[in-house]
């Protein structure tokens, strides 16, 4: 167990390692971040901010000399990072690896016998692979690494489109995906301790817009079957990885009713920034309590809730009238400080806590006309 007082770190500086550091600091634990924005959230809030590339070999020493235990808030560590943290990282290595490839992370699953999209694996500087003829399209095409919020993916229509769309992508290492026919997207977050003690959140609706989380919906109401059946997915996954930290793992629901496994992300979630207001315990306090191996937190939820991100192109017009917003009073307003407004970057995210997910819609509804943003579809709870 690390005591209280003891210094951590955190392997990048943005909201997630905000987040983490607030929750620290609560705790009387002063945190230290590595990121080479000089202006990343987690440096306003961090007791000391090692401005440098995440590869830095002079700051990576210095974090790791000053720090008991440290954690990560993007899978996107470079691999000489990870070797060097190794023994002071939680969730460990491996499971960053795997994480941040998704050719390692499809094979991954498929070597569980975890239900996942139709895939084939391209490997950059080999030829177009040959597909087998039950492969269906329209299919994605998306890059192995560094793709997130819809960025590195292209559509391919047609077996004959394959090439021309990977040239797009610059032919780097890629995995073809088949496109489902689904009826619903949900996420999964769990939290596991050195013990092998874990604690489930309940899952997360989410509706996504031009491939970034747009709206998540989470209710108390008992987990039901499907439910059920991807927490036994997610736990298999946290076991075989001998997982220690904070876990996310994304699920479709096809048009048969069928489960299957999308993606990880082997850290907090952006689903799960509901957490921050309406669970007993955030994600980043689980976070916490894992880094340091103390006894994991209670999940429950006090209310149902609903969180919409903010992003960036809601200031192109100018700043938000955030007084209008506020004007309703089960909204929470969460702005990360992120000096830079761009075009679908994550700048902050809003919480309803309502009397039930009903009303959630119906102020959900409201905000959006406030900030002149797309109706929703219909919304619903976990199949």
């Amino acid at each position: 167990m690390i005591a209280t007082g003891q210094t951590l770190g955190v392997l990048g500086g943005g909201q997630l390692g905000m987040f983490f550091t607030l929750a620290a600091q609560r705790h009387g634990y002063p945190v230290w971040v590595l990121d080479p924005d000089p202006r990343c959230p987690a440096a306003r809030t961090a007791a000391r901010h090692l401005c440098a590339p995440l590869d830095d070999p002079v700051a990576l020493a210095e974090l790791t000399e000053g720090v008991a235990a440290l954690t990560v808030e993007s899978e996107n560590i470079p691999a000489a990072t990870l070797a060097h943290c190794a023994p002071w990282m939680r969730p460990g290595p491996e499971a960053v690896r795997i994480a941040q490839d998704r050719r390692l992370e499809k094979s991954f699953l498929r070597d569980l016998d975890l239900p996942v999209a139709p895939f084939v694996v391209l490997d950059a500087g080999s030829p177009v692979p040959a597909l087998v003829d039950d492969f269906s399209f329209p299919a994605l095409l998306k890059t192995a690494r560094w793709g997130y919020d819809g960025k590195g993916q292209e559509t391919v229509a047609r077996a004959e489109d394959l090439a021309r769309a990977w040239q797009a992508l610059a032919g780097v290492d890629a995995v073809l995906e088949a496109r489902l026919a689904l009826v619903a997207e949900f996420s999964i977050l769990l939290a596991r301790g050195e013990d092998g003690m874990v604690v489930f959140y309940p899952a997360a609706r989410n509706y996504h817009r031009d491939g970034i989380l747009d709206v998540t919906l989470v209710s108390p109401a008992a987990p039901t079957t499907l439910e059920l059946e991807a927490r036994h997915m997610a736990l298999r996954i946290a076991e075989a990885l001998d997982y220690i930290g904070v876990l996310a793992v994304e699920f479709f629901v096809d048009d048969r009713g069928q489960v299957l496994v999308n993606e990880l992300a082997p850290r907090p979630h952006n689903s799960g920034h509901f957490s921050l207001d309406a669970s007993l315990q955030s994600q980043f306090d689980q976070q916490l309590r894992c880094l340091c191996g103390l006894p994991l937190g209670d999940t429950r939820l006090l209310s149902p809730v609903a969180m919409m991100n903010l992003l960036g192109d809601l200031w192109i017009p100018g700043e938000p009238d955030w007084a209008g917003v506020l004007e309703h009073p089960q909204v929470k307003l969460w702005l990360y400080g992120k000096t830079q407004a761009r075009s679908r970057r994550k700048m902050g995210h809003l919480t309803i806590l309502p009397e039930s997910l009903d009303a959630a819609a119906a102020t959900l509804a409201a905000l959006r006309r406030r900030l002149s943003l797309p109706e929703l579809p219909p919304l619903g709870s976990v199949p």
